[in-house]
């Protein structure tokens, strides 16, 4: 099983290490590799986009080529900024910003506030307890009857996933990649080529 991690910017390194993790608890065979150029983007089974700042990601996959590519691949995960770029509707949205509109999500940028504003939070979550990160997070203002929450906090969701026909997509609006696996292992479980199935 291929598993990308676009390294354009955001925390590629803490993503490997949790994905090498929860391959492992798994007993999965992975081969992990940087995402960067659209050679990279080749035949990936699943692709995580990390964090960092969603219009400047945007600018260089724009700049790389490979924007409009990455809906090609069948599963993917994406965690704050990657929450954004997966999402249907960006709410507050810069100018000239655009998504991948894959997921059946309205998202809201930056709104648990700035990067002095991060705060980390307990969470009961349908993988397990976490501890959450949120680091200038954004907040999922709507979803799509076919989105099932994987972690919500009163009515606010934190955590979804959806599948559309055979392909599989994650979000979360914190950064599970920097206190758990459980998220990457449930990421690649429905990754799995075999796993994926139409509705």
């Amino acid at each position: 099983m291929r598993v990308g991690v676009l390294a354009l910017q955001g925390g590629v390194a803490e993503h490997i290490l949790a994905l090498r993790g929860a391959s492992h608890k798994l007993g999965l065979a992975c081969e992990i590799s940087e995402v960067r150029t659209n050679e990279d983007m080749q035949n990936l089974d699943a692709l995580i986009l990390p964090g960092g700042e969603s219009t400047t990601i945007q600018k260089l996959l724009e700049r790389e080529g490979i924007f409009e590519g990455i809906a090609d691949v069948p599963s993917i995960f994406g965690t704050c900024a990657g929450a954004i770029l997966l999402s249907k509707s960006i709410h507050d949205a810069a100018e000239g910003q655009k998504s991948l509109g894959l997921m059946d999500l309205e998202i809201e940028r930056n709104a648990y506030g700035r990067q002095a504003e991060s705060f980390e939070r307990h969470l009961e979550t349908k993988l397990g307890k976490i501890n959450a990160v949120f680091i200038r997070a954004p907040r999922i203002r709507s979803a799509g009857e076919s989105v099932s929450v994987l972690a919500q906090e009163g009515k606010e969701i934190l955590a979804c996933e959806q599948r559309i026909g055979k392909n599989y997509y994650m979000a979360a609006c914190f950064h599970p990649e920097l206190s758990t696996s459980l998220f990457h292992g449930h990421f690649l479980k429905n990754s799995i080529p075999s796993s994926r199935s139409s509705p």
